[in-house]
């Protein structure tokens, strides 16, 4: 079992995302047979009522997360809900999930957006360039 330290994290929903402002984050490789993942975010307690209504629809969400430092790419991950714990001023909301690797590759998605918004040519290359370096967020489609 490997863990990192969680820098970031958003939930990405269709329309909207919701970045989770983190108090605290730990994410943990299990290294299993699944390939399984744990993402702990400790968050603010305004929270609460947005993950517990994820968690009682049982529903599937993506997550976006990033590990250890702001320059690494963000890695996608397609989790459920496991445990959510309420304290005096914070929650506790632990994901498990697999990692999206078809949707990992941010170089990818990031030259993917460019393409849709006309770019080309020399101008594709200089922004493709400039967001590498600046790692805006990017939508992703629910696959």
């Amino acid at each position: 079992m490997k863990s990192f330290k969680l820098y970031s994290l958003e939930v990405v929903e269709d329309e909207n995302s919701v970045d989770i402002p983190l108090v605290d984050g730990l994410i943990l490789n299990k290294e299993d047979e699944h390939s399984t993942w744990l993402l702990e975010a400790y968050t603010d307690l305004s929270l609460f009522d947005y993950f517990k209504k994820i968690s009682e629809e049982d529903r599937d969400i993506i997550i976006e997360a990033v590990i250890t430092k702001k320059e690494n790419a963000p890695a996608y991950f397609q989790t459920k809900i496991c445990s959510l714990i309420q304290f005096e001023k914070h929650i506790s909301v632990l994901f498990q999930g697999h990692l999206r690797r078809s949707k990992s590759d941010y170089s990818e998605l990031l030259l993917d957006s460019l393409i849709e918004k006309g770019l080309k040519g020399p101008e594709l290359l200089k922004e493709f360039k400039e967001k590498m370096q600046s790692k805006p967020k990017i939508k992703v489609k629910n696959h």
